[in-house]
C-alpha cells in the first residue's frame, strides 16, 4: 500500500493511465484530496470501479492525534501526532494577526546533536515522507477547523537531512490544485549543511533559508552544534552567499541566546563584523531551557543590548516573540515528555 499524500498531481495522473482510468481522474482525486476528503467513498464522482481500485493500492497518512495543548494565551498550539508504525512526532501551530504559521518536523527524532535541542536527544529514528510531513498540516488543519498560511521547516529533525522528501514536499503544498501556499511563505531551517545549501542554491526556489548560527565563531560554535565539527563559518558563510548571489533572497541567521556562553557585546560585535554586507536578516531567540542541560536563556536585558550592538553596525535585527513556553514548545520536548511517561 502507498501513502497517496506522496503523490503530486502529475504522478496520479501518470498512475490512473497506467492502471486503465482515464487520466482526469488524478486530477478529481487530488482536487478531493485538498478540499479535505480521506475517504475514497466519498470522492463521489469517481465510478465505484475506480474507488475500489484506489482503496486496493493507497492510503491516507494522516496522522492520528495523541494529545494537543494550548497556550494559556490560545496564540499557540502543539499536537503530538502518531503515525501508523507507532512514531510520535509533533507540530507546533502559531497564531499570527496575519495568519496561522505551522512549524513542521521533517524527521522522527534527529541526528544532529545541537546542545539546546530536545529533539536530537534520542537521535534520528527515519525520515519522514513527503506526505508525511504534509499529513501534519493536514491533520493541524482538520483539529483547528482553521486554514494554515505559512510553514517553517523548524521542528524536529535537519530538513536538508532528508532532502528529497523535503523538496517534494514544498512542490505539493505550493501547488495551485493542493494547498496553494506560496514559496516566500515557506521557511526552510537548516543547522548548516553546506553541501546541500550549495545545491538548494542550484534549484532557485522562492523560499526562505533560515541558518541556525548561535555562535560568531568556529569554537564557541563547536562547543554548541556538532555540524559546525565539518563546516566551517567560513564555509557556511561562503555557501550563503552563493546562495544569495544565485537566489537573490535574504538568508535569516538564527542566534539563539545562551546566558554566560554567546550572548555578551564582544560576541554582538563579532557576529556584526562576520555578517557585515550581506543580504541577511538576524533572529536572536531566547534559547528553550531543556532539563537535560543547564543552558540558560539569556535576560531580556542582555537580549535588549545584543540587539542593539547589532542594528547599530546595520545589521537587521528583531527578537522573536516568545510563544507556548508554557506548553514546552521547544522543538523535541513534548515528544520526549511524552516517551519517556510510555516507559
Amino acid at each position: 500500500m502507498i501513502n497517496i499524500l506522496d503523490f503530486n498531481l502529475e504522478e496520479l495522473k501518470n498512475w490512473m493511465k497506467e492502471n486503465g482510468e482515464s487520466v482526469f481522474r488524478g486530477k478529481q482525486v487530488f482536487d478531493w484530496i485538498y478540499k479535505g476528503i480521506y475517504n475514497f467513498d466519498d470522492m463521489k464522482n469517481l465510478p465505484i470501479s475506480t474507488r475500489e481500485k484506489l482503496k486496493s493500492n493507497f492510503y491516507f497518512s494522516i496522522p492520528e492525534m495523541v494529545k494537543e495543548y494550548k497556550s494559556k494565551d490560545g496564540d499557540t498550539y502543539k499536537f503530538l501526532f502518531k503515525y501508523k508504525d507507532g512514531n510520535i512526532i509533533e507540530s507546533v501551530v502559531m497564531k499570527y494577526k496575519h495568519g496561522n504559521s505551522i512549524c513542521v518536523s521533517t524527521q522522527v527524532g534527529c541526528r544532529m546533536g545541537c546542545k539546546f535541542c530536545a529533539s536530537t536527544l534520542g537521535g534520528m529514528v527515519r525520515n519522514l515522507t513527503s506526505g508525511e510531513i504534509l499529513g501534519e498540516i493536514l491533520a493541524a488543519k482538520g483539529e483547528m477547523g482553521e486554514k494554515i498560511s505559512n510553514i517553517v521547516m523548524m521542528g524536529s529533525g535537519e530538513p536538508l537531512d532528508n532532502f528529497e522528501n523535503v523538496l517534494k514536499f514544498i512542490e505539493i503544498v505550493n501547488s495551485p490544485n493542493g494547498l496553494n501556499i506560496g514559496q516566500r511563505h515557506i521557511t526552510l531551517s537548516t543547522c548548516g549543511v553546506v553541501p546541500k545549501i550549495i545545491e538548494l542554491a542550484d534549484i532557485d526556489l522562492q523560499i526562505t533559508l533560515a541558518i541556525s548560527l548561535h555562535a560568531p565563531n568556529d569554537e564557541m560554535r563547536r562547543n554548541i552544534m556538532p555540524v559546525a565539527n565539518k563546516y566551517s563559518i567560513e564555509e557556511l558563510l561562503k555557501a550563503c552567499i552563493n546562495y544569495i548571489e544565485k537566489t537573490n533572497r535574504r538568508i535569516t541567521f538564527e542566534y539563539a541566546l545562551v546566558k554566560g556562553v554567546n550572548d555578551r557585546g564582544e560576541h554582538a560585535e563579532e557576529l556584526a563584523r562576520l555578517l557585515k554586507g550581506m543580504l541577511c536578516h538576524v533572529n536572536l531567540i531566547p534559547v528553550n531551557e531543556i532539563k537535560e542541560n543547564t543552558l540558560k536563556k539569556s535576560s531580556a536585558e542582555d537580549i535588549k543590548k545584543f540587539s542593539n550592538i547589532l542594528i547599530r553596525n546595520g545589521i537587521e535585527t528583531t527578537i522573536r516573540r516568545e510563544m507556548g513556553a508554557d506548553i514546552e514548545a521547544a522543538c523535541g520536548q513534548l515528544r520526549r515528555s511524552y516517551l519517556e511517561e510510555g516507559k
